[in-house]
Formats: C-alpha cells, sequence, structure tokens
C-alpha cells in the first residue's frame, strides 16, 4: 500500500511511519526539519519537507505528491497550549494551534483527498477525546480543545464531497509523547498499533466519524 503521514517527525507520526514500513508498505511522510527528515530517510520513507503552519508549504503537498494513489493518509500534525479560560489566548499562540490543527487539515484535505479517492482508501485524522463537547470536565488547554472540536466538523464536513474515500477522526488516547508526557497511559506502539486496526476496519458507512481508542464511534459533541 502506499501510506502518506502528514506530520511524521516524531512521536505518533514516526511511529506510524516505522509500523508501515515494518509491515513492507510504501511509506511518504512529511516533517519541517531537517532532523525529522533524517529519522525518515533512516526508515527509509520518502521524506518530504512540509510545513503544515504554512499555508504556501501545505498548498505545495499535491505537487510533491505528483498524482500518487493514496491507500491510506493520515493528518497527525498538531500542538497544544495549555491555558485555561482564566487567560485570554494571546493572537499569535490561538493563531498558531488553528493553523496547525484545523487550518493545515482542512489545505491537506483539498490537497490529498483525491489521491485517497483515487485509491478508494482512508483519510485519518488525530483528533483528541479533548475536543469532545460532551463531558468536559475542565477549560484546561481551551483553545487545544476548540480546536480538536473544529477538527472533527471538518472531517465530518469533508466526507460528502470525497464519497469514494472513507474519513475518520481518530483519538490516539493518552499517549506517552512530548506533549502527553511520560505519565501517560498509552505508549506510542500501543496507540498507533489500536488506530491502524480501527482505519482498517472502517466501512463506507463509518465515514466522517469519530473513533476512540478501543475503536468504537465516539459522538464528537
Amino acid at each position: 500500500m502506499n501510506i502518506l503521514i502528514i506530520g511524521a517527525s516524531r512521536g505518533i507520526g514516526l511511529e506510524f511511519a516505522r509500523q508501515y514500513r515494518t509491515a513492507g508498505d510504501r511509506v511518504i511522510a512529511t516533517a519541517r526539519d531537517d532532523a525529522g527528515l533524517e529519522r525518515l530517510r533512516a526508515l527509509d520513507a520518502v521524506a518530504l519537507n512540509v510545513d503544515v503552519a504554512n499555508p504556501a508549504s501545505i498548498n505545495g503537498l499535491a505537487r510533491q505528491l505528483d498524482g500518487e494513489k493514496i491507500d491510506v493518509a493520515l493528518y497527525v500534525a498538531g500542538v497544544m497550549t495549555r491555558f485555561d479560560a482564566r487567560s485570554s489566548p494571546t493572537q499569535p499562540d490561538f493563531d498558531h494551534v488553528m493553523h496547525t490543527n484545523v487550518l493545515g487539515a482542512m489545505q491537506a484535505i483539498a490537497q490529498v483527498a483525491p489521491l485517497v479517492e483515487a485509491a478508494q482508501g482512508r483519510f485519518g485524522f488525530i483528533s483528541s477525546d479533548m475536543g469532545r463537547i460532551a463531558g468536559v470536565v475542565s477549560s484546561y488547554s481551551w483553545a487545544y480543545r476548540v480546536s480538536k472540536a473544529a477538527l472533527n466538523m471538518a472531517v465530518a464536513s469533508a466526507k460528502h464531497d470525497y464519497p469514494a474515500a472513507i474519513f475518520a477522526a481518530l483519538s490516539p488516547g493518552w499517549v506517552q509523547t512530548d506533549m502527553g508526557g511520560r505519565g501517560a497511559s498509552l505508549s506510542t506502539y500501543d496507540s498507533v498499533t489500536a488506530m491502524r486496526n480501527t482505519l482498517a476496519q472502517l466501512k463506507p458507512a463509518d465515514s466522517g466519524r469519530f473513533f476512540g481508542i478501543d475503536g468504537k464511534p465516539m459522538a464528537s459533541w
């Protein structure tokens, strides 16, 4: 299979690249710095220099892919700020979170979804339980929460324009990454293994839905 991973320089994205390469798939993966690109090349992945927070960079992705058919695409790139509702987010902080987590994903859809449709493939987006409106227990990282709720809406909306592809928002669970911290309950290996299993089992009727780490659909409101 042809696999595309957008945001694969470390953590969950790099683990996706590692697992798909181990399975014998061809992996095309993006990173925004030289160190990330070298880590991908060490896995024998095709490494592309893309900064999802830079509209000009993400808008050039289709040109770099040059007509590839993509069986599985993944939008993994994401950033978090940890402010709560007792402090206003600065415009630079808000813009960085929303550009990376939402605008970058929406621009990637227009660039990549036609290539996924050509393969009748799957397009997964790494969301978060923190993007669910139901059951919110605090305003911790509220800009991040808002961005993931918006991402879920983008995925649910986009499915209608690309009916030959299956779209899914995926919760990775609480993962031991720079974002999740060392105390998180899941290793990157276990999180990615679970999400790969979910992606492999998706049916057309599942398109646009939000799935938990257990592979079950969840309400995103």
